[in-house]
């Protein structure tokens, strides 16, 4: 029997979804090790809702390759200190060459650690703002296909997480933005049905303790 739509068998005979099934050790491991697993640390929220914003128009792989740059360039995405960034960071952020230099995009990041900060002072932890929006297992798709997923590229939920973000200030945090946020960050299972990835994702959500 092969594989259902949207696995695919890597060399090392592991069922994967299709986008981390490829050659590229980068996108594989980060699909094996990171994508969907629960995180509750504020800043790797803060990195992963910063990264996304960054991405837009461009591919996601282009920004893993330049992840670790970003971590140097952003103050390991401590949004403690990235919010007390002025311009001369933004002017040493525009020259280097070794992230995205987007003046929008670099002063967004800025702006939402300001905007990070009021929240988690209203909220307790950024994680626990994020994770209010997690969907109940009723609005979830009986079965995760790839024709199931494509219905997912934003939801209610993720809809109502960006309204929030934005009635707080936040910029580049579109409800397809924080949908691709929910799912690297674990709010959310969609490795599909038949990756080798999903049970382990699956039980370290039922393992994990939600932040309050």
């Amino acid at each position: 029997m092969g594989l259902a739509d949207g696995l695919v068998e890597g060399d090392d005979g592991v069922a994967r979804c299709w986008w981390g099934g490829g050659a590229d050790p980068v996108y594989r491991a980060y699909h094996d090790d990171e994508w969907g697993t629960p995180v509750t640390d504020d800043v790797r929220l803060f990195e992963k809702l910063t990264l996304e914003g960054f991405q837009a128009g461009l591919s996601w792989l282009t920004i893993l390759r330049k992840r670790e740059a970003f971590r140097q360039a952003f103050a390991g995405f401590d949004y403690r200190r990235v919010a007390r960034f002025g311009p001369r960071d933004v002017e040493r952020l525009l020259g280097d060459a070794s992230i995205v230099r987007h003046r929008g995009k670099i002063e967004s990041a800025i702006n939402n650690a300001r905007r990070a900060e009021k929240l988690v002072d209203e909220a307790g932890s950024l994680a626990a703002f994020v994770w209010r929006f997690e969907p109940a297992d009723s609005a979830r798709p009986d079965r995760l296909t790839r024709e199931a997923l494509g219905e997912l590229s934003q939801t209610d939920e993720s809809r109502a997480l960006a309204t929030e973000l934005r009635r707080r200030g936040w910029t580049f945090v579109g409800p397809t933005t924080v949908y691709a946020f929910m799912q690297a960050m674990g709010l959310v299972d969609d490795h599909l049905e038949g990756c080798a990835s999903r049970p382990r994702v699956e039980a370290a959500r039922a393992a994990l303790v939600r932040p309050a």
